[in-house]
């Protein structure tokens, strides 16, 4: 490639940063450290109506947290900042370009009332066209620069009427471009409507900013979901009216996250629904107080988080799943990702995460764990001993939360026992063994999982009773229930007086 690599995510900040966005973020990631270039955060803010505090800062913190964070952005200076739209705007970059376009005859002012609107759009419905557009059709019917003579308009403008500025799009037009995931793609300009593309409070439209930004900040890249394919041939004619197309950002158009279903995009509200999260990070909106939970918060770590997205709609070709970062880098091309949609599978997300946490050592992830542990009102012991706990029982944990039920007995004496999985069988027979076990534990100088176990068996052969009858009692007393890792290394991890210490409460309440 000729040119520096250059990409950016535009997010808006309207909310939570939903999967689908993450995953747009590290493909443009990926790419750009493929090709040696840089990854640009821009923030969308030209929608002021929809502006949600806390917002960008949310963004910024799920991107750190998944190790994607740009090179340049609006907490990261760079050569072609402001990184706001709303900062760009008042430097006057997007009106220049807007009248630039009325001057060349391709954008008109508009004066319609919002009341004028709705008017037009009820007064032209029909039964073959319920939505009617404001376009080449309708367009000499309304209140604007290319209806009115030249000195209504002047007068209008002197005297400050609102007025927003339209792209003037004729039909019959066929605009296209190779897409670098679907090939060429063609479209006719027949079906498009004039979109504006400045307010009338001077903000631009998207359709406006992301051309002047994306030829400002010298992208070279477009990245973005599928969805944006309509709205296409406005961005390629206003390439080819301000800038010519020949700087244009060579585009790729992500493929849709689906339900799980497959019908239709996934949702927050299929995340309620079926009972997952769909955002990076817990998220409140601050207009109406509804929580959504998130993946980090679900018990994600942000190795699997970012490994099940890149193959949300990509794969190398070898059939290999697990990559890092690294690896990634390393083999992510374009001409791999998928035209089609992507199924968002749960279990398959808890796959990842599972063979993540068991692919780290547990040093990796110990204080995220720890503050789960201390939230459960379960004491943390020295790291040393804490990580050696966790290693031992990370096969058995899909999500961070479950290592406190799978390893919390080790620091806290478990609350219940399951008695009712070990009267069936029991007997004096096995009360007189569990005594004569905790007198050798009391007189067996170091404690050895091999060892234990051996020693376990030898005196269960003496007492003419089959180990498999005494194990799952002896797990019990330790753990509460029938779950845990190898029962010896769990004696050896509790030590030798916190585990007779277990087998004699046990036996008391066996007797009661």
């Amino acid at each position: 490639m000729s040119k520096k690599v250059r990409v950016r995510f535009a997010p808006s900040p309207t909310g939570g940063l939903h999967l689908g966005g993450v995953r747009t973020v590290l493909y443009n990631y990926l790419f750009a450290r493929r090709h040696g270039g840089d990854f640009i955060l821009r923030i969308e803010d030209t929608d002021q109506g929809r502006y949600v505090p806390g917002a960008e800062e949310y963004i910024i913190d799920s991107l750190k947290w998944c190790g994607l964070e740009p090179d340049e952005g609006p907490h990261k200076s760079g050569p072609h900042g402001p990184y706001r739209q709303s900062e760009r705007k008042a430097l006057g970059l997007y009106e220049k370009y807007a009248r630039q376009l009325i001057e060349q005859g391709h954008a008109y002012y508009a004066f319609d009332t919002p009341e004028e609107l709705e008017s037009m759009r009820e007064k032209h419905k029909t039964a073959e066209n319920p939505s009617p557009q404001y376009n080449h059709t309708l367009r000499r019917k309304m209140r604007n620069s290319l209806s009115l003579d030249p000195a209504e308009t002047q007068r209008l403008l002197a005297e400050g009427t609102p007025y927003v500025i339209r792209i003037r799009l004729d039909p019959d037009q066929d605009v296209h471009f190779t897409d670098m995931i679907r090939g060429e793609v063609h479209f006719s300009t027949t079906g498009v409507d004039d979109k504006v593309l400045l307010k009338a409070d001077g903000m631009p439209t998207y359709h406006l900013a992301v051309v002047v930004d994306d030829h400002l900040m010298e992208i070279t890249h477009a990245f973005r979901g599928e969805e944006w394919l309509p709205s296409a041939p406005v961005h390629i004619l206003l390439w080819r009216y301000l800038f010519g197309e020949g700087k244009m950002p060579q585009w790729a158009h992500l493929p849709l996250i689906l339900k799980p279903d497959g019908h239709g995009k996934l949702s927050k509200r299929d995340g309620d629904r079926l009972g997952f999260p769909v955002f990076a990070m817990n998220w409140t909106d601050p207009r109406t107080a509804e929580p959504a939970t998130g993946f980090r918060e679900t018990g994600f770590l942000p190795q699997a988080f970012v490994n099940l997205l890149a193959v949300l709609g990509w794969n190398d070709g070898t059939g290999q799943e697990l990559f890092t970062l690294q690896e990634l880098v390393e083999k992510f091309s374009m001409d791999r990702v998928h035209k089609g949609g992507a199924k968002f599978d749960f279990e398959k997300a808890k796959w990842f995460n599972h063979e993540w946490i068991k692919k780290l050592p547990a040093a990796d992830y110990a204080d995220r764990v720890a503050s789960l542990f201390e939230a459960a009102g379960i004491p943390v012991p020295p790291a040393g001993r804490f990580e050696q706990v966790l290693d031992l029982v990370k096969d058995r944990c899909a999500l961070l939360p479950e290592f406190v039920p799978q390893a919390g007995f080790f620091f806290q004496a478990p609350a219940t026992i399951d008695l009712d999985a070990v009267r069936p069988k029991w007997n004096d027979a096995k009360a007189l063994f569990f005594a004569e076990y905790i007198r050798q534990l009391e007189l067996n100088p170091e404690l050895d999982p091999p060892a234990l176990e051996a020693q376990f068996k030898e005196m269960a052969a003496a007492a003419a009773i089959k180990p498999g009858e005494l194990l799952m009692p002896l797990r019990i007393m330790l753990v509460g229930g029938k779950f845990g890792p190898h029962v010896f290394d769990i004696a050896v991890l509790l030590g030798r007086e916190e585990t007779i210490r277990r087998i004699r409460h046990t036996l008391a309440l066996l007797k009661g």
